[in-house]
């Protein structure tokens, strides 16, 4: 047996649509096919790859996404959890700081010691921490 690669993220929220905007307009991922799964979501696409999975929480009715996935509480719908956060490469750091001063979006810039690597932090709408990192831009 052989792990090749991460295939994808999965994200619950109870704010579906400002996740997805997150993603699509702040990160530039595309909105694509998704399986009809008996809950709300959206799956989104970078490079022709689905890389994350949001679930949406149907407040009012919980339980397609329940006999699916399985129970959860609401306090884990905030933050990484014990996953301190999720990564990504990228290209072009100055224009993706732009963006997120552009759009008021929080961020920290960092500069990993001893590597050529600068790397961005955000926070989805979730309280989920993304990691951009762009080599050879330090």
């Amino acid at each position: 047996m052989s792990i090749d690669r991460l295939d994808h993220v999965s994200i619950r929220t109870a704010d579906l649509d400002a996740t997805r905007l997150f993603y699509t307009d702040v990160l530039g991922f595309e909105v694509g096919p998704r399986p009809e799964f008996p809950f709300p979501g959206v799956w989104l696409y970078n490079n022709g790859s689905a890389v994350v999975h949001v679930i949406g929480i149907d407040r009012d009715d919980p339980s397609g996404l329940l006999d699916y996935l399985g129970e959860r509480g609401a306090e884990g719908l905030k933050g990484s959890g014990t996953v301190d956060h999720v990564a990504f490469t990228g290209r072009d750091l100055p224009a993706l700081r732009t963006r997120f001063q552009a759009a008021g979006i929080p961020f920290r810039e960092r500069v990993v010691p001893n590597m050529k690597l600068g790397q961005l932090f955000v926070e989805d709408p979730n309280g989920v921490v993304i990691e951009l990192n762009f080599p050879g831009e330090a």
